[in-house]
């Protein structure tokens, strides 16, 4: 079966969201990120697989649930980071982020079947702002993410071209819209407002609201 990772940072304020700061303050922002994290992780916690892994930038708190191995990331950019979470993998491995906290096991479903990886080498998760929120590998394959430039609005379409020039079969997940704004947090809340983090987000003052 499958290796679930999630790729993280502690939601301490001032670390974490900060695009979200502006409208809110970096101790909201992190409330947010904590929340997001917290719905994120759930979503793995009740998925199908073998091992769960968090790999994470910073120290576990109360918000982390049982059942998951914590592995510190490595110095370095992006892709450098998801490369190098893919290397603790030998066999099957999905790895998602903490910006899309409507993530649910039915979503991830598609690459934990037990058929998922018949005639399949990978999984892609395309986000809404042109990158990516889920990578997966039938065989980790880190080399492949390593040079991707990340944080760009091309930066999806190029991960994904760069399975399909290495020849890999790549199957797709559903389109999600990431947390990276304010305009993203209300989006998705409206979108997944069972979530931790839309309650969250509800308690918090409106953007815009001087009161």
């Amino acid at each position: 079966m499958t290796t679930l990772l999630v790729i993280a940072k502690a939601p301490v304020p001032g670390r974490v969201k900060t695009r979200l700061t502006p409208p809110y303050s970096p101790g909201q922002a992190a409330l947010l990120a904590e929340a997001a994290l917290t719905d994120s992780l759930a979503a793995v916690a009740d998925a199908p697989v073998r091992r769960r892994v968090l790999v994470l930038d910073g120290v576990p708190g109360r918000w982390l649930p049982r059942g998951f191995e914590v592995v510190a990331q490595c110095a370095g950019p992006l892709d450098v980071r998801l490369a190098a979470a893919f290397a603790l993998c030998a066999g099957p491995a999905v790895l998602i982020g903490m910006d899309t906290p409507q993530v649910t096991p039915g979503l991830l479903a598609p690459a934990l079947t037990r058929d998922a990886w018949q005639g399949c080498d990978a999984w892609f998760g395309p986000a809404a702002d042109g990158g990516f929120w889920a990578l997966g590998f039938a065989v980790p394959e880190p080399e492949l993410v390593r040079g991707v430039p990340m944080s760009r609005p091309d930066s999806g379409a190029v991960q994904r071209k760069r399975l399909v020039d290495a020849g890999l079969t790549v199957r797709d997940l559903r389109v999600l819209r990431d947390v990276d704004t304010a305009e993203d947090a209300l989006a998705v809340a409206a979108e997944a407002p069972h979530t931790r983090f839309a309650r969250v987000l509800a308690r918090l003052p409106h953007p815009g609201d001087t009161r």
